[in-house]
Formats: structure tokens, sequence, C-alpha cells
């Protein structure tokens, strides 16, 4: 399982049209995800004090789009990134985090 920290705005969307991109996918050219222990280090870091947000658990043998683990030197771990956008059937639930 990975996981990915979404707008519920976003989320909600996707599930109309059966994907998810976030805005920084186009810029980019993959979606950022996590493992389950980093979670808490990537809302601090890149979501302090954000409100209506959501986590997808991603179930990663359902991803259509390829998707690899990528070193990341500013925070020495390793996080999964995934080169295409999120079919919806790949979330197998969520969670909503409390503002």
């Amino acid at each position: 399982m990975i996981y990915h920290v979404a707008t519920q705005a976003a989320w909600a969307a996707a599930k109309e049209t059966k994907e998810y991109a976030p805005e920084a996918y186009a810029r980019e050219g993959f979606i950022h995800a996590c493992k389950g222990e980093q979670i808490e280090g990537v809302l601090h870091r890149h979501f302090y004090n954000a409100t209506g947000l959501v986590i997808l658990h991603i179930d990663e043998r359902l991803l259509t789009a390829p998707h690899t683990f990528v070193f990341v030197d500013a925070v020495n771990d390793e996080f999964p990134h995934i080169f295409g956008t999120i079919n919806t059937e790949a979330v197998t639930a969520t969670t909503i985090i409390e503002d």
C-alpha cells in the first residue's frame, strides 16, 4: 500500500472522471506518494496548516500507471513516484484529515 495526500475537492472531482492527478503532475511529470510511515512527515513538510485534505490509500498492484521508488536526498529516504494519473479503482480507502 502507498499513499497520496490530496485535496478533498480534487478527489471528489476524480471520482467523477475515474482518474486523479494533482496540479503539480503537469509540471513535474509524476505524482508524489509515500509509504505509511512517511505520511506524518509529508503532512508536516508539505501541508502544514492546510485544510480540506484526504489521504488516498493506493493498492499499487491496481495502478495502471507505472510507478517506482525514488531516493530523495533531502530526507534520506525512498518515496513512491507514480508516472501517470491514478485510476480511482486503485484507491481502496480514504482518510479525511480533520482540520
